[in-house]
């Protein structure tokens, strides 16, 4: 039979993670209930201040504020430092999803102090992005961005999650990812189905992303995901 100690030792860690798990979950669904409609921004933590996409995400952001949406963001620098900036200066409800990485420095400065959460994990943090955003806004941006996106995708495919509103910002950023999952992935293999395109809406400007949001809740009612 099988015994290590280490491999024993960590089982029983195991059972006492779940505690702190149970925790980040409380905390976040009492917390982000009482936030209102939100909006989730997604994009690249490396976008610099004067790259012209952290100015549309900031644009976006005070858009969507000023139509009664939060902004939620993982509460870092570029894309969503921009994105919190342009909530809170508009006047809205600016929060940050944080996850503790070694890596990852402090919290932008335009997270609401009130509305900033810390996670250990992922999936928990996760969570609170699908349940409580109102949407999705997709900026460019790299891996993490791609896992939210299709993470998001599959849920709703899936029915696991009630149909949200998807906007991919950019159609030159993201162009050529669309054309792959088309000609490899759908017409040749069909491993996704023709109406999994509606899903998904690409854009290029402020007012077309914001209108994609209002156009869905004009059609459905507001409220949590699941």
């Amino acid at each position: 039979m099988f015994k290590n100690k280490k491999w024993s030792e960590a089982k029983g860690h195991d059972a006492w993670s779940i505690f702190k798990i149970m925790a980040e979950f409380v905390e976040g669904y009492e917390r982000l209930a009482k936030t209102g409609p939100c909006v989730s921004i997604f994009g690249s933590k490396c976008t610099p201040q004067e790259d012209p996409y952290y100015k549309l995400a900031e644009d976006i952001a005070a858009e969507l504020v000023k139509r009664g949406y939060g902004v939620i963001t993982g509460g870092g620098s570029g894309i969503m430092e921009a994105s919190n900036k342009g909530a809170q200066e508009a006047g809205g409800p600016s929060v940050g999803l944080c996850i503790n990485l070694s890596m990852r420095g402090r919290p932008n400065d335009y997270v609401d102090a009130e509305k900033l959460l810390d996670f250990d994990y992922f999936f928990v943090r996760k969570v609170m992005f699908l349940k409580y955003s109102q949407g999705f806004i997709v900026m460019p941006g790299g891996l993490g961005t791609l896992d939210e996106l299709f993470e998001a995708l599959t849920l709703i495919q899936t029915k696991k999650v009630r149909r949200f509103p998807l906007v991919l910002v950019k159609k030159s950023y993201w162009q050529g990812l669309i054309d792959w999952l088309k000609k490899t992935v759908y017409e040749e293999k069909n491993y996704i189905q023709e109406e999994d395109w509606e899903l998904i809406n690409i854009v290029d400007t402020k007012d077309e992303a914001v209108e994609v949001i209002d156009a869905f809740y004009a059609k459905y009612r507001i409220s949590p995901n699941f």
